[in-house]
């Protein structure tokens, strides 16, 4: 799963609607996928990518939410609750979404983020780019960033395979 190796960083798309986050961002990486062509949605395509992780990935969340809690970072569960579940892909709120673009993200006390899944069309079929812009407010954000990076980076490249996954 995780070698798959027609997974490659990209450049962030200039295209994207989240390419205002990209000056100043503390964590900026894209990553792209060639997927078959798909008449899905893109609130579809995030639902393949995060709306049912793996056991692997709940567990990451499970320590995250332990280890966070405590410092008045919201919790999965609290991002759940917060909204009602067509607006938001498992506890990922939903922000925008168009015929080509999801935009998923947070704003908390610590860091603000957004993930954005981008379907480009082109002559020689799709390509799904999920990109993800991170800001941090403060120290805590900064260590918490640091901390996490190399989780992203899999949790990253792990889901853009699911959502290129035709089901």
């Amino acid at each position: 799963m995780f070698g798959d190796r027609s997974v490659r960083r990209v450049e962030p798309p200039p295209g994207s609607a989240i390419s205002g986050w990209y000056a100043g961002a503390d964590l900026l990486d894209s990553y792209a996928v060639d997927a078959a062509a798909d008449d899905a949605t893109m609130r579809a395509i995030a639902d393949r990518a995060l709306g049912t992780p793996p056991r692997w990935f709940r567990a990451l969340v499970a320590v995250r939410d332990g280890a966070v809690a405590p410092f008045g970072v919201q919790t999965t569960a609290e991002l759940r609750r917060a909204r009602p579940d067509r607006a938001r892909i498992d506890f990922f709120p939903v922000l925008a979404e168009s015929t080509d673009e999801i935009v998923l993200g947070e704003d908390d006390r610590h860091l603000d983020f957004r993930l954005s899944i981008l379907r480009q069309v082109g002559p020689h079929g799709s390509m799904l780019i999920v990109t993800t812009a991170v800001r941090t407010r403060n120290r805590f954000g900064r260590l918490y960033l640091r901390a996490i990076y190399p989780f992203h980076v899999l949790v990253a490249r792990a889901s853009l395979i699911r959502a290129a996954a035709r089901r």
